[in-house]
Formats: structure tokens, sequence, C-alpha cells
């Protein structure tokens, strides 16, 4: 299948799904969250890999949303289904069979950071840098955050990093165990790309059988999360100053 926004390959028993608007730093729009969803559910389908690589072309992973194709939401149908076409890539990320890794370069901002949080392996390169701009913008995080990220760094921290929206660094991230690990931006692709090798020779059924029950026990209300994540973030967008706001930022 070819996509618009993304790239997909398969070698070597590993599915290669790449974001491909390098020119706006990856940004999401409607077409990058479809294409998105649209390649993990292709890859979890496909019987000639593994395990994923996702990463992006260019100096960014991805910068968040396209503040250029921002649309205001006047009805909620409007604002709700495309909110809840953003929580399907989550799904399709979180809740798919195969292990991903994820190679995290430059800026992974708003919804690029959720994207990095959802890889159950990530890696990111030295220089890299994210943070969570979106209450800062009348908004709510999307992705399962508001039920990974305590998880893994804690409440307090949690809401500090969605709080103040401040710029954490790669090598931060990985004291917070959010990056798996960080190794130098030129080695990026080639040490994801190795330990998505060494994840497919795992045998299938074990590997991706840890991946269901961690996830199912880990993040046992991830579901209600994202529910939750959505009716938040639908109101934000109906909301004039959200506007506003995306156009200053």
């Amino acid at each position: 299948m070819n996509y618009q926004t993304v790239e997909y390959e398969v070698s070597d028993q590993i599915a290669t799904i790449r974001l491909n608007r390098p020119e706006c730093l990856n940004a999401m729009n409607r077409q990058l969250v479809d294409d998105v969803a649209s390649a993990f559910h292709q890859a979890n389908a496909d019987q000639r890999a593994r395990v994923i690589l996702f990463c992006g072309a260019g100096r960014a992973f991805c910068a968040g949303d396209d503040r250029r194709a921002h649309q205001h939401f006047t009805d909620e149908a409007s604002a709700r289904e495309f909110v809840d076409a953003i929580q399907q890539a989550t799904r399709e990320i979180l809740f798919g069979e195969k292990i991903v890794v994820g190679a995290i370069q430059g800026w992974a901002v708003g919804g690029g950071f959720e994207w990095a949080l959802n890889c159950d392996f990530s890696l990111w390169g030295s220089t890299a840098k994210a943070f969570f701009p979106e209450v800062s913008l009348n908004l709510l995080v999307t992705g399962g955050i508001t039920s990974l990220l305590p998880a893994i760094v804690g409440l307090g921290k949690a809401r500090e990093m969605l709080l103040l929206a401040e710029h954490h660094e790669a090598a931060a991230l990985q004291d917070l165990g959010i990056a798996w690990r960080v190794v130098d931006d030129d080695s990026l692709l080639a040490e994801a790309r190795a330990l998505a090798a060494r994840l497919a020779a795992l045998p299938p059924h074990s590997s991706r059988a840890i991946k269901r029950v961690l996830n199912q026990v880990a993040t046992i209300s991830i579901e209600s999360a994202l529910q939750l994540e959505t009716d938040a973030t639908v109101a934000g967008f109906l909301d004039p100053e959200t506007t506003r706001l995306l156009q200053d930022f």
C-alpha cells in the first residue's frame, strides 16, 4: 500500500514505518495521522515482518501538530471524529501484536512525543529533545499519555511535564526511564535496526504475548484514559481560545 505521508518497507523481518513530511519536521496533519494508523495496521498483519521500526525522515521525528493545517471545529461531532483518529493511531501502536522500536531524532513534540512513548523501546539521538505543549494551548494530551506517563515517571513528575511544558533533552529522558537508550545521532538508525533485528529473532508467540500482557497489566486503565483524553481534547478544540493560542504558538 502506498501512503502520502509515510514510507513503508519490509526488510529482514523488520517493517519500517517512516514519517515523511521532512519539510515541516514531520508535523501532524490529518493525513499523517490516518497514514500512521493504517501503516501500523498493515505492519501488524504483514507476515513478512516480526518487528516494527518507527522513525522520521529529515531533521526531526515529529514536531507535533501542524499549526498551518489547524482547523477550528465548530461542532462536536467533527472534533470528536478527528480526535478519535488520533487515538486510533495509538491503539494500532500499543495494542498491535508486534514489538515497536522507535528511533527518535531532533524534536518529538506533543503528539510526536506521545508516539515515542507509545513505542515498546525508544532509542533517542543524543541531541533529541521533547516536550508537551498541549496544556499551554488549551488542550489535553492524547495517546494514552495520562496513563502511560505516570506509570513510567511517577505522578508528580508527570504532572510537572504536562503542566510546565519544559523542554527535555534525551539524556534527561533516559534518566526518567522514557528513553530506553541514548546514542550518537549518526548511529541512531543503525542502533535501532540492530535492536529490531535482535527482537525479531525471538520466538514470535512469546514476544508478542509479553507485549500484550505487559501493556494490559501495566496500563490497566489505558482505554479509560483514551476516552477521557478524547472528551477533554474535543472540548478544547471547540473553544475559540485554542485556535488563538495555536496561531500564536
